[in-house]
């Protein structure tokens, strides 16, 4: 059975992941993390996280891999691009993202974006 909840954090940089990490859970969320697509993909066959956080840039399989693979699987949970391209918000419609963060980001800015798509804090 799967386990469900929780925010997952897919980017390749470890520091970026543990900030994230720690600023989520300072809100009351869960997070599970993934060092590019492809690990994301493996953590999916055993969770159903409320969010997916996506960097587009990563090694072994990037982001733009990892939303085609994941639109294969039918439903999923909803995807925020967080990118330091110049323009995000396209990086997001590219891979038909829900949401958006620029990097850098303000802390205010990622509670808010959490809050928004994701449904269920930690019990």
């Amino acid at each position: 059975m799967k386990r469900t909840g929780g925010i997952l954090v897919v980017d390749d940089d470890p520091d970026l992941r543990e900030f994230l990490r720690l600023m989520i859970t300072s809100i009351g969320f869960e997070v599970i993390s993934a060092a590019n697509g492809q690990e994301a993909l493996d953590v999916l066959e055993d969770h159903d996280p409320d969010l997916i956080l996506l960097d587009m840039k990563m090694p072994v399989m990037d982001g733009w891999e990892f939303s085609r693979a994941l639109e294969t699987r039918g439903a999923h949970p909803p995807v925020v691009v967080f990118t330091a391209a110049p323009d995000p918000a396209a990086r997001a419609a590219e891979v038909h993202a829900d949401g958006w963060l620029g990097k850098p980001f303000e802390l205010e800015e990622l509670e808010a974006t959490v809050r928004k798509f994701a449904a269920h804090p930690a019990r």
